[in-house]
């Protein structure tokens, strides 16, 4: 064990998974097109900040690089409150469900049909200030498995200006 790690599996458990997100994070992210062989790599930000309402606004910004070629790439999701305590449930921005999430154990995975391909992704909190996640993306348009960790940011961070 790391020392940063606890509780079942070797993972940090969250009893609140909105209070846990909240904040900066720095973030990578590895992407690999299993069918090409071909891999990409993100570097860039999340802030999680608070919704009117109750909830997080997810915004992730950077750059991405795929074949040799860097752009700037963002994406937006709301983590609400989840149905039960402690869980949030993700959606889209424009409010379609995504899944649901539970790190009361520290690990969480989760699906969501896309069209005729499933993405499967697995959460796991690795410390206070640590987490990773997932996602094996398959069906007849994709075959992917993309592979993403958040380090808290202890200074301030500068958003990266999207397109």
């Amino acid at each position: 064990m790391d020392g940063e790690r606890d509780g079942a599996g070797g993972f940090r458990p969250v009893p609140d998974v909105l209070a846990y997100l909240a904040g900066r994070w720095r973030t990578t992210r590895s992407a690999r097109d299993l069918a090409s062989g071909d891999d990409g790599r993100f570097e860039g930000v999340t802030v999680f900040s608070p919704l009117a309402g109750g909830g997080l606004l997810s915004h992730e910004s950077g750059t991405f690089t795929w074949r040799d070629v860097s752009r700037p790439a963002e994406r937006t999701l709301r983590f609400l409150p989840g149905s039960a305590p402690g869980t949030a449930d993700v959606r889209f921005a424009d409010g379609r469900p995504f899944h649901g999430l539970d790190l009361a154990t520290g690990h969480h995975v989760a699906e969501h049909p896309c069209a005729a391909d499933l993405y499967r992704g697995e959460f796991t909190v690795r410390g206070a200030d640590r987490w990773r996640t997932v996602w094996r993306v398959g069906g007849p348009a994709k075959d992917l498995v993309l592979v993403t960790d958040y380090t808290r940011a202890q200074e301030p961070v500068t958003r990266t200006p999207g397109p």
